[in-house]
């Protein structure tokens, strides 16, 4: 029984950094736009711009939202299955040192989408405003990676939330 939900996990993890890629692309709507009349042909509102650049800014951190906790639901379930692999004796098996290993490279690129995150809101003047609230949240990923490294499953989990509860509280603030 022990080793049917060890390689389970070993294929949910497998699969893991496919949904988070596979997560990366926006979506449009194919909703068609009216002609342009004669009169509005060639203009541009002005603040379209940054109307554009704040809509991607929430689509974005909309998106590490749902990566993330889609990552953490995973991630309760394999803790769970760590610790009984691990048993009293505190040494995990090989099998439970592959998960290991699986789970610290999808906390990595957690983080390194967290810096891209951090970059684009840093280099993009409409969003500049918005950063000081999102600086640190990679830091924070870079945290719950170092804890799962160390067998501190329940501390990472715990820097993953708080990692969502900041993302979620920048797209609060740009509504």
């Amino acid at each position: 029984m022990k080793i049917a939900s060890v390689l389970s996990l070993v294929c949910l993890l497998l699969l893991l950094p496919a949904e988070l890629s596979a997560q990366s692309r926006q979506r449009r709507s194919s909703a068609r736009r009216p002609p342009a009349t004669t009169a509005t042909r060639g203009k541009k509102p002005a603040g379209n711009t940054a109307v554009a650049a704040l809509q991607d800014g929430r689509g974005r951190v909309a998106e590490k939202i749902k990566t993330i906790t889609n990552f953490v639901y995973l991630y309760g379930r394999f803790s769970k299955d760590f610790e009984n692999a691990v048993g009293p004796g505190g040494q995990p098996d090989a099998a439970a040192n592959t998960l290991k290993t699986r789970l610290v490279s999808s906390l990595q690129n957690i983080r390194e989408g967290l810096d891209e995150l951090e970059l684009h809101f840093r280099t993009t003047p409409e969003l500049e405003r918005f950063y000081l609230r999102l600086a640190g949240v990679a830091a924070g990923a870079a945290s719950a990676e170092q804890k799962a490294t160390a067998n501190q499953l329940d501390a990472a989990g715990r820097s993953l939330l708080e990692v969502v509860n900041r993302l979620t509280d920048v797209l609060q603030e740009m509504n």
